[in-house]
């Protein structure tokens, strides 16, 4: 083991004050190695889980904010954190040129502003954009996806390295899935309908062309692809369950539930979950996957037990709950609850193990983000630029409402004590100066 240095005052000329900044610099860097990255959407779990402690409560378009960046053109694909940069993409050009940018974490300074390729605008709903997938990280790469279906990788100096644009991606809704990232792999769920003369193909009729697909990080090149079977649009994010030394990709469409072997792409089983345009993605806890979804009348909040083998249709449901489904953002478990925040601005929470309703609550506003958790509390970020936080317990409290004043449907970053939000126009960094 090394042993501590010892000053010697009397054999050296360097004084005390003069160690002083020294000692702040190494504090500082250490601060910064400490702090936890926020690579992929949702955070390192994909689940909106920050374990940083000292985050801002409290600010305005006025009070606490570190610094503001202006983005070019539109995008709702959320901010990704890695140590002292934060990545987000773009499309300029009415939608044809896509863009990923890199902001200095410190200071807002764009580090640089990279136009990847070009591609065809087609058709989307109109809270959706041409750059709504959020990039994922590993610390070498930044990795991204567009409109059209398009990959790319790049290196932190803003070179490109690869591209893919191989699977090309047609919806009546438009891309609004993410990529994740496990071991080498970049994982995205394809989801989508049919661009010929049946357009409710794959929409309101189920279809058989639906997959997941794997890329190795490296090349770019397809390790798997894996057919869904019937299923319809979705836009949910797969999640990693990590359970008795094996790792199982959970994903979710319209009508089903789904694992996957993340080495192989087998599929290893399938659950009925019914109703199109699923977007919440799917959240894991306790040997469970919680899902929400489904429309005209059919909207719920359903548990599956995880695992099993084959198609189960509903055999693995635990619990169904009819009341306080959200449409857009997703859910978040902080054992042993479930919180919710509906498109209409109700929260709620409820027993995970049970879906038993704890409260509801409105907070007001519309939402499409997804909510955040650190230090104890929620933050749930409005349409209307205003984050509502509540403490996480069973017991309904408000604890603070931050107004921005601008639209935003991108879902809160946490990273080195600070939240990053991303609204139509600009990138906020909020913390205490």
């Amino acid at each position: 083991m090394l042993s501590s240095p010892t000053l010697q005052p009397t054999h050296t000329s360097m004084s005390f004050k003069s160690l002083l900044p020294f000692t702040t610099t190494l504090l500082v860097s250490l601060a910064t190695t400490l702090a936890e990255n926020w690579p992929q959407f949702r955070g390192p779990s994909r689940q909106g889980v920050s374990s940083e402690k000292n985050v801002p409560l409290t600010w305005s378009n006025t009070s606490n904010v570190v610094w503001k960046t202006a983005i070019p053109g539109e995008g709702w694909s959320s901010p990704i954190v890695w140590e002292d940069r934060v990545f987000v993409t773009s499309a300029t050009n009415s939608g044809q040129e896509c863009r990923v940018l890199a902001i200095d974490a410190k200071t807002g300074t764009v580090l640089w502003d990279k136009m990847v390729f070009e591609q065809l605008p087609r058709r989307k709903e109109g809270r959706n954009t041409y750059a709504s997938p959020t990039p994922a990280t590993d610390g070498q790469r930044v990795y991204a996806c567009f409109g059209d279906g398009s990959f790319v990788a790049l290196n932190f100096a803003g070179d490109v390295l690869w591209t893919n644009r191989d699977y090309p991606f047609y919806s009546q809704h438009g891309l609004a899935s993410s990529p994740i990232l496990h071991g080498d792999l970049l994982i995205m769920a394809r989801d989508g309908s049919s661009d010929g003369p049946d357009k409710q193909l794959g929409w309101q009729k189920p279809w058989d062309q639906s997959f997941v697909v794997a890329l190795d990080t490296k090349t770019g090149k397809e390790r798997w692809k894996s057919k869904r079977g019937l299923s319809r649009i979705a836009h949910s994010v797969p999640n990693i369950w990590e359970h008795d030394g094996t790792a199982e990709l959970i994903s979710e469409a319209g009508d089903v539930l789904q694992s996957f072997d993340p080495k192989t792409g087998e599929r290893l089983w399938s659950s009925e979950v019914i109703g199109e345009a699923k977007v919440p993605s799917v959240v894991l806890g306790d040997g469970l996957a919680f899902t929400a979804g489904g429309w005209g009348g059919k909207e719920t909040i359903k548990a599956f037990r995880l695992g099993g083998k084959g198609d189960l249709k509903e055999t693995n449901l635990v619990w169904e709950q009819r009341k306080g489904m959200p449409k857009v953002p997703s859910m978040l478990y902080l054992k042993p609850y479930l919180f919710s925040i509906p498109d209409t601005g109700v929260a709620g929470c409820m027993k995970a193990e049970t879906g038993e309703i704890i409260w509801q609550e409105r907070i007001g506003g519309n939402f499409s983000a997804s909510p955040v958790t650190a230090a104890g509390r929620i933050y749930l970020l409005s349409d209307e630029g205003v984050t509502t936080v509540i403490a996480a317990e069973p017991e309904f409290k408000v604890l603070a409402k931050n107004p921005l004043g601008e639209k935003v449907q991108a879902s809160i970053a946490i990273s080195q004590e600070r939240l990053f939000i991303r609204t139509e126009k600009n990138l906020f960094c909020i913390g205490e100066k």
